[in-house]
């Protein structure tokens, strides 16, 4: 596992830059997935303005008024943060390197490194707008088309979808939020995706009703997109090591060095759990109470001859959760492993989500009544996560008898809205 982009450049170049720790591997992912959204969305965008489905706005700008005073600030706070923390990891590198994560979220940094850097951005920021100011401003009308809004929409959806997957894994998971706020709130673990996917929507139409895009062209197009980042997010997941595993795989135990071997039998496995059985009473995650290895969430499956091992049990090494117990040869922060193999689902969730991104890009223009497609995405990511939760580690509820997760039943619900929006739009005219 890979905590932060020192521990893949060590490992696969054999190349140590201390810097590199300050950067998440799990948020270097995110970035890569809201990037690749970014254009996913853009061409599809283009391809319906080109078609005539998607229109453009008026918009009137001043030229020649100087740098805005708002972009001033904007830039004198970024330079701030630069100088702050960035210049601040080579001056107080003690701090820095024992725990990065924690030294980017604190109060610790170089705090004149900030002010130059404050005043250095901000003054650039002045001198660029004043080359081009004129002694009498004049004002245009432009037009904008929704694929020029798209660098907007992806910044709305990131910071929505970002508080809206940590807001429903906090309603999910209570009792860590009560034990402790400030870690449950403020870390980059532990995101509901769709939390993060209902909170997003629901700022994109708001955005789309402001600004007159098409509302039904512009969820078309968002389809493929969101299924892209999500898949390109699961690397994240699976490459960190964020806790989104799956259950264990009881074919499979870990030896000495912590890599998955075929169990001998049944009773290997047992004995290898019984051993490790105080770490399932407090990991399973709110899903039920663990008492003996029968209550341990588990199913048998041996890898085909053609497929490595890592591929159907894994004990994520290194991950960025610190979850498990201790890696022979490894000391510090993020040194422990998980004790039995369990199932690789973010890496399952990654090779489907880029399949149904595949069929989606392949149907985007073979469907031509709006929303549609929209529906269909609905219906495909509901049914992926439905399925994907049957070997996942999740908090369940208490509904009817049955015991389905949070994800399972926003699952379904996609699902019948899915449903209900191609039959309600599929005669619709473009």
């Amino acid at each position: 596992m890979y905590p932060n982009l020192y521990f893949f450049l060590k490992e696969v170049f054999g190349v140590e830059i201390q810097f590199f720790k300050l950067i998440n591997t799990f948020g270097f992912l995110v970035a890569l997935a809201f990037l690749s959204a970014a254009w996913a969305l853009t061409t599809e965008l283009k391809r319906r303005q080109q078609a005539g489905w998607l229109g453009f706005t008026e918009t009137q700008i001043t030229v020649g008024d100087g740098a805005p005073m708002s972009d001033i600030i904007w830039n004198a706070f970024f330079g701030f943060i630069i100088g702050f923390k960035f210049i601040g990891f080579f001056t107080d590198k003690e701090n820095a390197l024992a725990d990065p994560q924690a030294f980017l979220l604190s109060g610790m940094g170089n705090l004149p490194a900030g002010i130059l850097a404050a005043i250095a951005f901000a003054g650039w920021r002045w001198y660029s707008g004043n080359k081009t100011k004129l002694s009498k401003p004049e004002k245009r009308s432009i037009r904008i088309w929704p694929s020029d809004r798209v660098g907007d929409m992806i910044v709305l959806a990131a910071v929505f979808g970002f508080g809206g997957a940590k807001l429903f894994h906090n309603f999910e998971n209570w009792e860590e939020l009560v034990a402790d706020p400030v870690n449950a709130l403020l870390s980059f673990s532990g995101l509901t995706f769709y939390g993060g996917l209902i909170c997003a929507g629901a700022a994109i139409v708001w955005y789309a009703r402001k600004h007159k895009i098409n509302l039904w062209h512009l969820v078309d197009s968002f389809g493929p997109a969101l299924m892209l980042a999500y898949a390109v997010g699961r690397i994240g997941c699976q490459v960190a090591g964020d806790g989104d595993w799956g259950v264990a795989n009881s074919a499979y135990v870990a030896d000495e060095q912590g890599k998955a071997v075929l169990a001998s039998s049944p009773k290997q496995w047992n004995d290898s759990a019984t051993v490790h059985l105080n770490y399932f009473k407090r990991a399973q995650h709110g899903v039920k109470e663990v008492n003996t290895t029968a209550d341990i969430l588990h199913t048998s499956y041996v890898a085909p001859s053609f497929l490595p091992t890592w591929m159907v049990a894994y004990t994520y090494p290194n991950n960025v959760l610190s979850e498990g117990i201790p890696v022979p040869g490894y000391e510090g922060q993020w040194s422990n492993r998980l004790p039995m193999p369990v199932f690789p689902t973010p890496f399952y969730e990654t090779v489907m989500g880029l399949l149904l991104f595949a069929g989606l890009w392949f149907l985007r223009s073979r469907i031509f009544a709006p929303g549609v497609l929209f529906g269909v995405y609905l219906i495909m990511n509901g049914t992926e996560r439905f399925l994907i939760e049957k070997i996942r580690v999740n908090t369940t509820n208490e509904l009817l008898g049955f015991h389905p997760s949070q994800a399972e039943l926003i699952a379904l619900a996609l699902i019948l809205v899915g449903v209900g929006v191609i039959l309600y739009k599929r005669k619709a005219k473009a």
